[in-house]
């Protein structure tokens, strides 16, 4: 899912290529999409582009007349920047919104549609798709270490909270997490001072350096959003050594998700149970680094 700096990445890229022209025409493929019928697309359609903007992980284009086009990419969402006149025709095109001198597509590559289009006409219509986060890169500690104590979670899930904290999904918590050098599943009511400090920092400085790096590599429209980046320390990088101290990186798979993270740096040694291989191996779970290379090497000499 792309996260704040992908977000404010493709808001710098549509300033350019969209503000302050007209949207000529919306054609959208999938039904699914399309969450409003009141007003309708045509409403939108020969006005001008007067702004782009970042609710949570929503992208908002401010037409002229008041009206405004709220998206959400969800998991596979994503925009491209192709000739004037392409219409969508791939699978994975969801919508293509045209325009003189060009044409951005909505894809989705993912069975689930899940990605949202909204056409609102008032200010309070579109605020009402905020979740409530806090927005880490304006926060000052006070505030964050208020919203970090307001409900008691692990620290992963309290980070990918839209309405704890505003545009940190997967990824990114994931990064955080290690550039802190905190477990994952700590609680984060039961973080200590130094920790909230030490998280504070590290989630200012990860999304800011994180937003830094796509602007230094973005080449005209960005069409390489991924979650998984070779800049990363942990995310997506299960098995491979850690920067900092060369352990192979674990991770907790959940559903559609997982967590990534290095047990030295970030649990003291010890290997966080993995639900599905839990329930397998039930007592036999690993605790350590050790335990873990000695079950597989039982595993590999069938014993």
């Amino acid at each position: 899912m792309p996260e704040l700096p992908d977000i404010e990445v493709y808001l710098d890229a549509l300033r350019e290529f969209v503000v302050g022209t007209p949207l000529q025409r919306v054609v959208v493929r999938s039904p699914s999409l399309m969450r409003t019928v009141d007003p309708p697309l045509a409403a939108v359609e020969g006005r001008l582009v007067e702004g782009v903007r970042r609710i949570g992980k929503r992208l908002v284009f401010d037409v002229a007349g008041g009206v405004s086009i709220v998206i959400h990419l969800m998991i596979a969402g994503r925009l491209h920047w192709k000739k004037p006149g392409v219409k969508p025709a791939g699978k994975n095109d969801l919508a293509a919104f045209a325009f003189e001198h060009g044409t951005l597509m909505l894809t989705e590559a993912s069975t689930k549609k899940r990605a949202t289009l909204h056409v609102v006409r008032t200010e309070e219509a579109v605020a009402a798709f905020s979740r409530g986060g806090l927005d880490v890169l304006t926060a000052d500690l006070d505030a964050f270490r208020a919203v970090l104590k307001r409900e008691n979670h692990t620290l992963k899930r309290t980070l990918t909270d839209p309405r704890l904290f505003d545009g940190i999904g997967n990824a990114y918590s994931d990064e955080i997490l290690h550039a802190a050098c905190l477990a994952p599943t700590t609680w984060s009511t039961r973080l200590d001072e130094e920790g909230v400090v030490r998280l504070y920092e590290a989630t200012r400085a990860v999304l800011v350096g994180g937003l830094e790096t796509l602007r230094k590599q973005r080449k005209g429209f960005p069409e390489k959003v991924t979650a998984f980046r070779p800049e990363f320390a942990v995310h997506g990088k299960y098995k491979i050594p850690c920067p900092r101290c060369q352990t192979p990186v674990q991770r907790i798979a959940y559903a559609d998700n997982e967590t990534n993270y290095c047990p030295t740096c970030q649990t003291g040694g010890k290997l966080l149970a993995d639900r599905s291989f839990s329930r397998l191996l039930r007592d036999d779970w690993p605790k350590t680094l050790d335990e873990l290379e000695a079950l597989k090497e039982r595993q590999r000499q069938g014993g």
